[in-house]
């Protein structure tokens, strides 16, 4: 069994950069730079202007490889919106699983995307911490080989690192 865990630098949803000093343009959660760029990490914007914090890979086990995602919402449009900003990169649009839970004011929703379950298992960790409004993806890339049991842990641990972070 071969499992890593690492955390990816953050990358910017609107242009793609990872280095301080450049991000998205006017997210107002920054401390905006001379340059008038967001001078946070991982912070974008998608198209309704909720702030996107993408985590990049951070865990792998026997080839598939997870990814974490989210940002607030306050309804199914700005979900759909992010999304549709997160699969602009071809990497996650390509990937073979996008699930994501969100509760919107108490109300749970959830999309497993295929991998039955996971759904559910990121919907019970944002009641846990009592998390509302706050959209969570978990991206799953298969690498070949069953995980079994194994891959709902994996979506597990990618939430607590997003909730952590």
């Amino acid at each position: 069994l071969h499992l890593s865990i690492r955390r990816q630098r953050q990358m910017c949803i609107r242009d793609r950069s990872t280095s301080f000093g450049q991000g998205c343009q006017g997210c107002g959660q920054c401390r905006g730079g001379a340059d008038g760029r967001c001078s946070r990490r991982g912070v974008g914007l998608c198209t309704l202007g909720a702030a996107v914090r993408q985590l990049g890979v951070v865990l792998s086990d026997r080839g598939s490889k997870y990814a974490v995602s989210g940002c607030k919402v306050t309804d199914r449009a700005a979900i759909d919106a992010a999304l549709k900003e997160l699969k602009r990169d071809k990497k996650y649009a390509k990937a073979t699983h996008n699930t994501w839970g969100v509760l919107i004011d108490g109300v749970p929703l959830k999309s497993d995307d295929g991998e039955s379950g996971a759904g559910m298992v990121i919907l019970r960790m944002l009641e846990r911490v009592g998390r509302q409004n706050e959209l969570i993806i978990v991206t799953r890339w298969y690498g070949g080989k069953h995980l079994g049991g194994d891959r709902f842990r994996h979506v597990q641990d990618a939430t607590r690192m997003y909730l952590e972070g």
